[in-house]
């Protein structure tokens, strides 16, 4: 193995990585894929009901519903359409896209800091991904369901089919960047997430494939913040030793905890929800810059990764001592002129950095998979 200092590192302190997975390890967005894939219309239906979760999750806070619970509302149509645990882990087996360097990063960071990935991805495609990595799955927390335990006849199979159709046809949901209730959307806007109310929590409750939507727990939202607690428990790290990497609006939630804690908190090709609630905001084609962030936070905490980024170039991480020299060679290799954007998130820059993270990310995973929340 090329890092032989590794063991020296391990046992330094209680330090620990935890990293969603969708964005900042892969370029998939699972459930859009497989909505693509199974769903008449997939792409349009997908789309729309995870604008209509960003609505209810953020602007009109809904109740007993968060950010990411879009996998649970999904969950029937696929069901309709032919989707088996089986088929799923195939579709996820065969679709995995890993962001450049990150079956490196998470060996590299693993070998030294106890690692963890809180997904809200479903756990067929987690398991697979952890696999294609070599990550252990025990070290996960990701969204559990179970499609064969529940039968689904002709008339309902139908009867969800229709109203795939019906959502697939409704015009996208518009939300402006400071609405803080549902009167701040346009009215059009107004009048789909009133049919999409009917549909989701009236006219649908009466099949039996609702029981999807009420017992399966997405891990976003409050849940992520939930997991994060759960391994400080098990390990014994507190969260000002805790580095939490995310990308959406599944993470908000998991930032606000770590960075309240005194933790670290970083957006790596996050849209405006990730930006808005991260300390870090990075930007870049390749995890290696993830890498770095993780060692100089493992050896010196977020002071010292605060310091590298405010003067963010090879000679100054070779400076600092913390950063590995393969690291700094293989920055060097990958990026041979200018380096990935590493920017503390304040209140002045954080409007500019939102659009360009937003931006980035969508040259990164494609326009479809960058718009969504």
């Amino acid at each position: 193995m090329e890092f032989e200092d590794l063991e020296e590192l391990a046992g330094q302190s209680a330090r620990q990585f935890v990293t969603d997975g969708e964005g900042p390890i892969t370029k998939n967005d699972n459930a859009f894929e497989l909505s693509c894939q199974l769903i008449e219309n997939g792409d349009k239906f997908f789309t729309l009901v995870s604008k209509y979760d960003d609505v209810l999750a953020d602007v009109l806070h809904k109740r007993g519903y968060k950010a990411g619970d879009t996998l649970r509302l999904i969950l029937p149509f696929l069901k309709a359409y032919g989707a088996t645990n089986r088929k799923m882990i195939e579709l996820s087996k065969a679709n995995i896209l890993l962001v450049p360097g990150a079956e490196r990063t998470m060996r590299f960071v693993h070998e030294f800091m106890q690692s963890f990935i809180v997904s809200t991805s479903y756990e067929h495609y987690v398991s697979a991904v952890c696999e294609a990595i070599g990550f252990p799955f025990e070290s996960v927390y990701c969204t559990k369901v179970n499609l064969d335990e529940k039968e689904m006849d002709d008339w309902e199979r139908h009867t969800l089919k229709n109203y795939a159709q019906e959502i697939a046809q409704m015009p996208m949901i518009d939300i402006p960047g400071e609405a803080k209730e549902i009167d701040d959307l346009d009215p059009r806007d107004q009048g789909t997430i009133r049919r999409l109310d009917e549909i989701f929590w009236q006219e649908m409750t009466d099949l039996p494939s609702y029981q999807l939507i009420l017992e399966v727990n997405p891990v976003g939202g409050d849940e992520k913040a939930a997991s994060i607690v759960d391994i400080c428990r098990k390990t014994g790290a507190s969260l000002e030793d805790t580095m939490y990497v995310g990308d959406s609006i599944t993470d908000v939630q998991a930032f606000k905890l770590v960075r309240d804690g005194g933790g670290l908190a970083v957006s790596f090709n996050g849209n405006s929800y990730a930006v808005r609630e991260a300390e870090v905001a990075v930007m870049s084609g390749d995890t290696i810059v993830t890498s770095v962030i993780a060692e100089t936070f493992y050896k010196g905490g977020k002071e010292s990764v605060m310091e590298l980024i405010e003067n963010w170039n090879l000679d100054n991480m070779k400076k600092t001592g913390f950063v590995h020299d393969y690291l700094t060679k293989e920055l060097a290799r990958i990026f041979p002129g200018e380096l990935p954007a590493v920017v503390r998130v304040t209140a002045e820059n954080m409007s500019e950095l939102s659009q360009l993270s937003s931006r980035f990310r969508k040259t990164i995973r494609g326009e479809a998979i960058g718009i969504l929340g």
